[in-house]
């Protein structure tokens, strides 16, 4: 049985297919067969900046759905040729087995789930990495402090912004702050306000509008401003969302780097990182069961760019192109 990756052999060079040896778990780790590799704009960013890794060649992607092919040692959760989705470490580990962009992927077991069998491998590919994100920017005490996602969320009177909702991470932070009982105010394209109403926004206002900040402002209304979600993290995106946190007496604001370049004395901005151990509980004690009961959706909708690993790099020049509201995907 053979092996085969996507190698990046330096920034702003095309990915190499190449020979490589199936991973072997850790102790803790499972090894995944991927029947679908999902794309992330850091893929993109560190392929053409080659910011991060110290030495190459590298395997990009963090986003897989598969069958399980082997279990490390410690593990009683998995056992091989389960369904699962996903998110790959090779962020952390810095390892080419740890990489998406491969016929096997090795990860930890505690970013894994079963992938329901009503699901397909193409719609799973695209929760892994937006999970482990929202859920950091959503649940750990340094960013937002929200409560962790329940299967049964009680209301609890708080009002969250999130800022590019329909993104795959801003998607994700709307379903998972739904379901710990926060109302999502959605601000996105309104050609997406869709997406954000089914998961979950009860309010969608378009960023291009001249009046967008007092219209999220009245929006909130006498629910308790709990924070904004800042999925684009850019210098458009910041401008608005230090305005809504003005005009509501300050707050909050999780984003990812780099965060604005001034903050006011009474706006605190927390860098939202995918990685560590934050994330363990929503994997194992969440996400399948909401996947079953459609608590949790499939968002954005995957846009399947091809099918075996010579198309990962068509899928990365099309995420650079520009794309709303959907996920590049590639099927193996």
């Amino acid at each position: 049985m053979a092996n085969k990756t996507a190698y990046l052999d330096a920034p702003g060079t095309p990915l190499r297919i190449g020979d490589s040896e199936i991973p072997i778990p850790g102790p803790d780790d499972i090894v995944v067969k991927n029947h679908a590799i999902a794309i992330n704009p850091v893929d993109n960013m560190i392929s053409t900046t080659g910011l991060g890794p110290t030495s190459w060649p590298i395997v990009l992607g963090s986003d897989l759905a598969g069958s399980v092919h082997a279990v490390g040692a410690n593990l009683t959760r998995f056992k091989p040729g389960d369904r699962v989705i996903g998110f790959a470490q090779w962020l952390i580990r810095r390892t080419p087995a740890d990489g998406a962009f491969s016929l096997y992927t090795r990860l930890p077991a505690g970013n894994a789930a079963i992938l329901p069998d009503g699901i397909s491998y193409t719609d799973g590919a695209v929760l892994g990495m937006a999970i482990g994100t929202a859920v950091s920017g959503l649940n750990e005490e340094k960013c937002l402090g929200l409560p962790f996602p329940s299967l049964t969320p009680a209301q609890t009177g708080g009002v969250l912004v999130v800022y590019g909702a329909s993104s795959s991470i801003g998607s994700m932070a709307t379903q998972l702050a739904t379901a710990s009982g926060i109302r999502v105010i959605a601000i996105a394209s309104p050609a997406n306000f869709e997406l954000c109403r089914q998961c979950g926004a009860t309010d969608t206002f378009s960023y291009k509008h001249p009046t967008v900040v007092d219209e999220v402002v009245a929006a909130v209304g006498s629910d308790t401003f709990v924070g904004i979600f800042e999925s684009i993290s850019s210098s458009a995106s910041y401008k608005i969302s230090l305005a809504i946190l003005e005009k509501l007496g300050g707050g909050r604001m999780a984003c990812s780097p780099p965060g604005p370049t001034t903050l006011p004395g009474n706006v605190k901005a927390e860098m939202m990182i995918a990685m560590g151990e934050h994330s363990i509980p929503v994997f194992e004690h969440f996400v399948t069961q909401a996947l079953e009961s459609g608590q949790l959706k499939c968002q954005p909708p995957p846009l399947v760019v091809g099918n075996g690993l010579e198309s990962l790099q068509t899928a990365l020049e099309t995420l650079q192109a520009g794309v709303s509201g959907r996920k590049m995907v590639v099927t193996l």
